[in-house]
């Protein structure tokens, strides 16, 4: 896979998320603990099958002792994404068609089509690049029946919600967007066009990444997504991974602070690698052991 295929598929992993065929899956747990205060981390995929079986005894026992639940986002209403796609992603003034070449253009179209995205090739050319790339590499997956209403980040926050527990955020909304609409044109750009190289492997590519997660593997999703990106593209990286993680880390240290047990859910991106949270908090003298 070429650099930039396997960036849009990093993004999908801290943005977007991945899909899990349906299956047994044991992700990865890890647990943060001093005298008096106990800190899961779960790496979560946020499109998959609504029968796939991702639940296993020291995982629903965590969640049953948790206090609370941290996410990335909690603010993803319909509304309030709408608004921000419409703020951030879209671009009257200038064309996506205006920004390719001829052959570019002819892609788009047929990638548009083959996607089945609302309102076709029309609706792209509204877009900037980094919503039609995205647009493109979703829409096939939500059309074979992976529900962003089933992922694990959803199913996670209806269970605590139901037992009324309080469910929080790392991040908001609109700091996911910018992640990538802040992104310079010309990556923008890039990344669709791999987008468009690519429209008829996207699912194949991702395997590797699913299984990684299904087995618990992140040696393997590092290997495979992080490592990658960090040599190719490392500004992107240092934007996307590195400072997301750097915060994060900072936020778990101070939550140490308060005794309890609450769990942390993010992309499991995140929780890979040498640049992890995990990685981070270890700078702090802070162990996360695997369980």
């Amino acid at each position: 896979m070429n650099p930039l295929a396997r960036l849009r598929a990093l993004l999908l992993v801290l943005l977007t998320g991945l899909f899990a065929t349906p299956a047994l899956a044991h992700p990865a747990l890890w647990v943060v603990k001093d005298a008096d205060t106990t800190i899961y981390l779960f790496g979560t995929v946020h499109l998959l099958p609504s029968d796939t079986d991702w639940h296993f005894p020291a995982l629903d026992k965590a969640l049953s002792d948790s206090r609370a639940l941290y996410v990335e986002i909690t603010d993803d209403d319909q509304s309030n994404m709408t608004a921000l796609v419409m703020r951030y992603g879209l671009d009257m003034a200038h064309p996506l068609s205006t920004l390719l070449t001829p052959f570019d253009r002819d892609r788009l179209d047929r990638a548009a089509r083959l996607a089945n995205v609302p309102g076709g090739v029309a609706a792209l050319n509204v877009m900037r690049p980094w919503l039609a790339a995205l647009t493109l590499t979703v829409a096939p997956l939500t059309q074979a029946g992976l529900d962003p209403a089933a992922g694990v980040d959803k199913q996670l926050r209806s269970a605590m919600e139901k037992t009324g527990k309080p469910v929080r955020a790392l991040e908001t909304a609109e700091q996911q967007i910018r992640f990538l609409a802040d992104m310079p044109q010309a990556m923008q750009l890039a990344l669709l066009r791999s987008t468009l190289r690519d429209t008829d492997r996207a699912s194949v590519e991702l395997k590797a990444l699913i299984d990684a997660w299904k087995d618990g593997d992140d040696q393997a999703i590092a290997r495979l997504e992080n490592d990658l990106m960090r040599r190719e593209e490392p500004q992107l990286y240092q934007r996307l991974l590195v400072e997301r993680n750097e915060t994060w880390a900072r936020q778990i240290a101070g939550m140490l602070q308060q005794p309890g047990v609450v769990f942390i859910a993010v992309g499991a991106a995140h929780l890979a690698g040498t640049d992890s949270v995990q990685a981070q908090l270890a700078k702090d003298g802070i162990t996360a052991e695997r369980r």
